[in-house]
C-alpha cells in the first residue's frame, strides 16, 4: 500500500488548490496551444472557456514577453521563441538526460534504428530525447511529444513496474484509438502490460504509429522508474532476427545499468 501511495504521488499532477487565477490561465494557454495548435483569440477563448476580454490582456502580455507570437496577419497565436528557450534549459539541466546520452548513442549504434527516451507524466509519456535511424525510412516523432502511456512501448514498460492497482488507475475505462491498430479494451491493455512485466520489456505494433513496431524497457535510475527507452522500427525491417537483436540489446543495457545502480530491477 505504501508503494502504491508513493507511485500515485510521483505520477499525479500537482494540486490546483491555491492557484493564482491569472498564472493558471497563462499556463493553461501554453498547454492548450502546445497540445492542440495555434488559434485566434476567439478560438482560444472558446477552447479554454476564458472570456475574450480577459484573454485579450493575457495574449498581449504573453506575446510581449515572447511566450507567444502571432502569424503575419497578427490574428493567430502560437508558441513564441521564449517557450523554446525555457524548454531547452530544462533539457540541458535534467540529470537523467545527461546520464542517458551515452546509452541512447549505444543502442542507436547497435540497432541502427530510432531510439526514444521518455518520461511518465500522469497517464502519459513525454518524449525527452531521440536518436534518429540511419535508414531513410524512419519514424516521424519529436522531443516533447505526449502520448498515452498505455499505447506506447515506453509507457507500457513503465506501467509494468507498478502494482496492479496503480496500473488500473492509469489505464482509462474508455480508450481512444490513435490508429486503427490501437488496443481499446482496458482488460486487453492490462493483459499486455502484465505480459511486459513478466518478459521484462514491452512492445506495441502500429498502435501509436502505422507501420512501426516499438520495443521498450525502463531505465533503473530510481526505485520506481519514471524514465524508459524504446527502439522504433518499421515492420518491413524486422526480418532476419532483427527483433531478437533489438530486444537483447535493450535487456542487456538495462541489466548493466541495474547492476551498476545496485538496483533490484534486474529480472
Amino acid at each position: 500500500m505504501q508503494v502504491q501511495k508513493e507511485l500515485q504521488k510521483e505520477t499525479a499532477r500537482p494540486a490546483e488548490a491555491g492557484a493564482v487565477k491569472s498564472a493558471a490561465r497563462a499556463l493553461d494557454l501554453l498547454d492548450e496551444i502546445a497540445a492542440h495548435g495555434p488559434g485566434t483569440q476567439l478560438q482560444l477563448s472558446a477552447r479554454l472557456s476564458i472570456p475574450k476580454s480577459s484573454l485579450h490582456a493575457l495574449l498581449r502580455t504573453m506575446t510581449a514577453r515572447g511566450w507567444l507570437q502571432t502569424d503575419p496577419t497578427g490574428s493567430v497565436y502560437q508558441l513564441g521563441i521564449h517557450s523554446l528557450t525555457v524548454s531547452s534549459a530544462y533539457l540541458d539541466g535534467d540529470p537523467v538526460l545527461a546520464r542517458a546520452t551515452s546509452i541512447l548513442d549505444e543502442v542507436a549504434g547497435t540497432t541502427g534504428e530510432t531510439v526514444h527516451l521518455g518520461r511518465l507524466d500522469g497517464a502519459d509519456v513525454i518524449y525527452t530525447a531521440k536518436r534518429e535511424s540511419v535508414h531513410p525510412l524512419r519514424m516521424h516523432s519529436a522531443v516533447g511529444r505526449r502520448l498515452p502511456a498505455y499505447a506506447t512501448a515506453l509507457g507500457r514498460a513503465l506501467l509494468a513496474e507498478m502494482p496492479d492497482d496503480a496500473r488500473q488507475g492509469l489505464v482509462p475505462e474508455s480508450i481512444a484509438a490513435i490508429t486503427s491498430h490501437t488496443t481499446t479494451e482496458k482488460g486487453a491493455v492490462l493483459e499486455i502490460i502484465e505480459r511486459a512485466a513478466y518478459q521484462g520489456f514491452a512492445t506495441e505494433s502500429e498502435e501509436s504509429c502505422l507501420g512501426v513496431r516499438c520495443f521498450g524497457v525502463t531505465l533503473p535510475f530510481s526505485n520506481h522508474p519514471v524514465d524508459a527507452m524504446s527502439v522504433a522500427v518499421p515492420i518491413s525491417r524486422l526480418g532476419d532476427g532483427r527483433e531478437d537483436l533489438i530486444v537483447e540489446t535493450l535487456l542487456s543495457v538495462r541489466a548493466r545499468l541495474a547492476a551498476v545502480q545496485g538496483n533490484s530491477l534486474v529480472r
